[in-house]
């Protein structure tokens, strides 16, 4: 009766066709059965060979490769969170033999399962929120992390309970947080600002340390250095692939939409404006999304003092707007919004304005800018990139347009 819903209910209502996304949503709800094209294709109403040309053209990716990054993903975490044998793992993610189970995971990891369970028990802290998206990309989470429900809110909920010591953002009260890193036993310290020589002293008695300016390279040139530091480069090239696979089918979508509209990003602190663009920004609005930017600046990174004067002689077709969470900021943007030179931009009138939230525009790391992408996706096109479904911690989710 299930099956008979779902082709039921999944028709086109122009036309009569098959909505391959109900399809793609069956997938990932039985990814741990027995699955075909066959089968999948007969649900869909389609012929096998048809059915598999159309879901790679819809996803990005064939419909055997998607259902197999489902199972890995879920093995990954069994391998990480339980103590499940690996016979009882291969079952529940949808493998009847554990034997291919691991030859498979081994050709899409590049590590057998016993490997993999070895490298990520290694203890190996976080001192920053850029850090936690870099180590998540190479499928680490870290023992501990700065943690916050107002600046790293996606951290702070979805790996809450995953991360055993909690460090302050700004880790202010440096003997607390060095007192918590001694106790969580790190083996490996990543952070992007380094300290005094007191704190590397002592914690280099216990583990390796690693810092990286933050203005130093871009966040991929940084990636590569952490996998090297620890000796995760097969996790970081096979990151890297799939998130410019994903980004190049972003700025298709994006390009489709957008067409040649200019964009700009503003920023809002108190009652100034300015023009924005920061490293995040840059890579991935005018980067991979190859935007094209109303306002250029004195460089490619800026944030320089604008009047609303001058938005409206520029003339973006699309606004972005930062603005900062303080209380004369947001109470300035109260009454700026009700404003006859507000209302009276272009793209205020056409309900091109979107707000970006200060997480994740303004981390420069592997994860935020995968986060980013996805929010672009939807700013541009009214697609979510994501189906909310569980992936392995940072890896790119797979891109459903």
């Amino acid at each position: 009766m299930e099956r008979e819903q779902l082709l039921e209910g999944s028709l086109h209502p122009e036309g009569g066709r098959f909505n391959l996304a109900a399809v793609r949503e069956y997938i990932a709800e039985h990814y741990h059965e027995p699955l075909s094209i066959d089968q999948l294709a007969g649900m869909a109403g389609l012929r096998p060979k048809y059915f598999g040309e159309l879901f790679k053209k819809t996803f990005g990716q064939s419909t055997m490769d998607y259902l197999t990054e489902l199972r890995i993903s879920r093995a990954k975490q069994y391998l990480q969170e339980s103590d499940y044998l690996l016979r009882e793992i291969a079952h529940k993610v949808g493998y009847s033999d554990e034997f291919y189970f691991s030859r498979k995971f081994k050709k899409e990891t590049g590590v057998p399962p016993s490997s993999f369970i070895r490298q990520h028990k290694r203890r190996v802290a976080a001192c920053s929120a850029a850090a936690v998206g870099q180590l998540l990309a190479l499928d680490i989470i870290p023992v501990a992390a700065p943690l916050d429900s107002k600046w790293t809110s996606y951290y702070f909920n979805k790996y809450y309970d995953r991360i055993e010591t909690h460090l302050r953002v700004d880790l202010m009260d440096q003997e607390l947080e060095r007192a918590k890193l001694i106790n969580a036993r790190t083996e490996a310290i990543i952070g992007h600002d380094a300290w005094d020589s007191a704190w590397e002293e002592h914690l280099l008695r216990n583990s390796q340390n690693l810092f990286i300016p933050r203005e130093q390279d871009r966040w991929d040139v940084q990636l590569r250095e952490i996998a090297g530091f620890l000796g995760r480069e097969q996790q970081c090239g096979q990151w890297l692939q799939r998130f410019e696979h994903k980004a190049r089918h972003a700025r298709e979508q994006v390009a489709s939409a957008a067409g040649e509209e200019s964009c700009m990003v503003l920023r809002l602190y108190e009652d100034h404006l300015h023009a924005y663009c920061n490293r995040g920004i840059r890579d991935v609005i005018y980067g991979e999304l190859a935007l094209r930017p109303a306002y250029t600046g004195s460089g490619t990174l800026y944030n320089e003092p604008i009047s609303l004067a001058e938005v409206s002689l520029l003339n973006p077709q699309r606004l972005m707007l930062i603005i900062c969470p303080d209380f004369a900021t947001r109470r300035h943007w109260l009454s700026l919004q009700h404003s006859e030179s507000w209302r009276n931009l272009p793209a205020v009138q056409s309900g091109k304005l979107d707000l970006l939230p200060s997480d994740p525009w303004f981390e420069y790391s592997a994860v935020a800018l995968d986060r980013m992408l996805e929010e672009a996706v939807l700013m541009f096109t009214g697609n979510s990139p994501s189906t909310e479904q569980e992936t392995v911690h940072g890896y790119p989710s797979v891109y459903p347009l």
